[in-house]
C-alpha cells in the first residue's frame, strides 16, 4: 500500500510525474497510437468484439463462485491468525477471503530472485529481481494519478523509447514508493537501473522498475545496489511464491495466478503475481502486477492486449476508491515456448491465449479485493439497463465505493435503501419508476418501490455469506457493467490509522 511519510524529507527539483494519459489507464506506448486505438474500442470491430466476449467471460467466471441465496449460510469463522513473520505488516490477520497461492512452474526465459534491502524495520524480504531472456517483449499499463512516481515515469519513458523490445530485467522494492520525490527520486531510479544493467550486461533502459510503500520518501538506492550481487547469485526459474511475498505491503497473503494456452497447437505458459490491499480503485488499483509468458508476441500486439484486458479486470475492482501513485502492470513475453511469433492482437491463433491472459489478470484483480484491508465480504455489483456501458460502470463504481453501502455489507445488513441512494448520487440517467435492486435472486425493490415479494429474513441470511452479489437495473437502456468490491470494517481504520507507526 502507498502512504504518505511521517516526516517530509528534503526535496529539490520538480516532480517528474508524467501527465496522465487519456486512456482509462495510462499505457506505455511501443507504437504511437496504441493508447488511442484502445480508446476507440467502440468503433474498432476487433477490439469491440474481444471486449464484449471478455466481459461475458469475466462476469461468468466471478458469478459461478458467488453464493446462491438458497445456499446454506456458513457458520461464522474464527478470527484469522496473525501473519507469522515474513512479508506484510506484522500482526495483521490473514484475510478470511484469502486464496491459496497456486503452483506455478518455471516460465522459460524468466529467472527470479528475492532479497532483503532493508526498507522495513522487521525481518522480511522486500526486493525482487527478474531477469528475462534476450529478445523479450514488454508492455505496460500505469496509474493515471496526477502525481505519479519516479519508477512509473521511468517505465513509461523507457518503453516508449524502445518500443517494448528486448527488455531484460525488472527490479521491484517494497517499503518506499519513491513518489513525490522530484529529481532526487528520478536519479535514484536511474542509478539502480544502471547498476542492474552493468551486472546483467544490458542497457539501463532495458531494466523496468517498480516501487510500493510510503509516499514522499526518496528511494535509498544504495540499499538495493548493495544487495545486487547476493540477489543475482540467487536467480532461479522456480521462485514465483517468493516473488509474491517480497512485494507485499499491507497484503495478508501473496497473490498469484497461472494458466496454459495453445498458440497454433503449441502450449504456452502464463504466470503472474500482484500486490495490493488498500488504495484500490478502478482506473488501476493500488497495485503492482507482473505477468510473464513464454509466448512470442510482438510488443505492439502485447500492448494492445494488456491495455484491453486491464479494462475488464483491474479497472473493475475497488476497495476504497483511492487511486495510487504507483500502479503498474507489466506483461513480458520471452518467446521461449517454440510457438510462432504473433504480430497482430487479433490473430486467430491468439484466441485461446487472449482468453487465458484475461483469466489470469481477472484472477489477480479479484484477489486484490479479497485481500482488501480489513475485508470480510467479497461482493459483485452489476448494473444493467443503463444508458451506456460507461454510465453503468460509473453507477456500479458509486455503489461499490459508498461508505454507507460498504459498512452495511460489513454489518450484514441488506440495506437496499443505501444502494438506491448511491444510484442516484452517481448523476447518471436513471428511470426512477423502473429501478430494481436484487441481492442474489431476491428482489428488494422492483419498478421503483419496495418489492411485493420482499423478505427481510431471507435477505439478511443471504448477506451473511462471505461472497454475494448485488444487481441493479436502472431502466433506461442496455448498458451494463460489473465492479467487484469488499466491505468496510473497523479493521480498515485500524490498519490505516497507524500505517507509519
Amino acid at each position: 500500500m502507498t502512504k504518505t511519510p511521517q516526516k517530509a524529507g528534503k526535496t529539490s527539483g520538480k516532480t517528474t510525474a508524467a501527465k496522465a494519459p487519456e486512456a482509462a489507464s495510462g499505457s506505455a506506448n511501443p507504437v504511437a497510437a496504441a493508447g488511442a486505438a484502445i480508446e476507440r474500442a467502440l468503433v474498432d470491430p476487433l477490439t469491440s468484439a474481444l471486449k464484449r466476449a471478455g466481459l461475458r467471460r469475466a462476469q461468468k467466471s466471478a458469478g459461478e463462485d458467488l453464493a446462491s441465496p438458497t445456499a446454506p449460510v456458513p457458520a461464522k469463522t474464527a478470527p484469522a491468525k496473525p501473519v507469522s513473520g515474513g512479508a506484510g505488516k506484522p500482526g495483521l490477520a490473514i484475510s478470511p477471503l484469502a486464496v491459496p497461492f497456486p503452483v506455478i512452474p518455471p516460465i522459460p526465459g524468466v529467472e527470479i530472485a528475492t532479497g532483503r534491502a532493508g526498507f522495513y524495520k522487521h525481518e522480511r524480504e522486500d526486493l525482487l529481481l527478474m531477469r528475462f531472456a534476450e529478445g523479450t517483449s514488454a508492455a505496460g499499463v500505469f496509474t493515471r494519478h496526477g502525481v505519479g512516481s519516479a519508477p512509473v515515469d521511468w517505465c513509461k519513458r523507457q518503453l516508449a523509447a524502445t518500443g517494448g523490445a528486448d527488455v531484460r530485467a525488472l527490479v521491484v522494492n517494497a517499503g518506499c514508493a519513491n513518489s513525490f520525490t522530484g529529481r532526487p527520486g528520478a536519479d535514484a531510479v536511474r542509478r539502480v537501473a544502471t547498476a542492474v544493467g552493468k551486472r546483467l550486461d544490458c542497457r539501463q533502459r532495458d531494466v523496468m522498475m517498480a516501487s510500493t510503500g510510503v509516499i514522499g520518501v526518496i528511494l535509498d538506492d544504495s540499499k538495493i545496489t548493495a544487495r545486487l550481487p547476493e540477489v543475482e547469485a540467487r536467480l532461479k526459474a522456480d521462485a514465483w511464491a517468493e516473488a509474491g511475498r517480497a512485494i507485499m505491503t499491507t497484503d495478508t497473503f501473496p497473490k498469484g495466478a497461472y494458466a496454459t494456452a495453445l498458440i497454433d497447437g503449441v502450449e504456452v505458459k502464463i504466470a503472474g503475481i500482484a500486490k495490493g490491499s488498500g488504495m484500490i480503485a478502478p482506473d488501476m488499483a493500488t497495485m503492482l502486477a507482473f505477468v510473464a509468458t513464454d509466448a512470442a508476441i510482438a510488443p505492439a500486439a502485447l500492448q494492445t492486449l494488456v491495455s484491453l484486458y486491464t479494462r475488464t479486470t483491474f479497472n473493475c475492482v475497488t476497495v476504497d476508491g483511492d487511486r495510487s501513485t504507483n500502479d503498474t502492470l507489466l506483461l513480458f513475453a520471452t518467446g521461449q515456448s517454440g510457438a510462432p511469433k504473433i504480430s497482430r492482437p487479433g490473430d486467430k491463433r491468439l484466441a485461446d491465449f487472449r482468453e487465458k491472459l484475461e483469466g489470469v489478470l481477472l484472477d489477480l484483480a479479484l484477489q486484490l479485493v479479497k485481500d482488501g484491508e480489513g475485508a470480510t465480504k467479497f461482493v459483485k455489483i452489476t448494473v444493467n439497463g443503463a444508458e451506456s456501458p460507461a454510465s453503468a460502470r460509473k453507477i456500479a463504481r458509486t455503489i461499490a465505493e459508498s461508505p454507507l453501502v460498504k459498512t452495511a455489507f460489513a454489518g450484514e445488513d441488506a440495506n437496499w435503501g443505501r444502494i438506491v441512494m448511491a444510484v442516484g448520487r452517481a448523476d447518471e440517467p436513471v428511470a426512477r419508476e423502473k429501478i430494481s435492486v436484487k441481492f442474489g435472486d431476491l428482489y428488494a425493490a422492483r419498478d421503483g418501490l419496495v418489492s411485493a415479494e420482499y423478505d427481510e429474513a431471507k435477505m439478511s441470511a443471504y448477506v451473511k455469506n462471505q461472497e454475494f452479489e448485488v444487481s441493479v437495473d436502472v431502466g433506461v437502456g442496455k448498458g451494463s457493467s460489473t465492479v467487484w468490491t469488499c466491505d468496510l470494517t473497523k479493521q480498515y481504520v485500524a490498519i490505516n490509522g497507524d500505517y507509519r507507526s
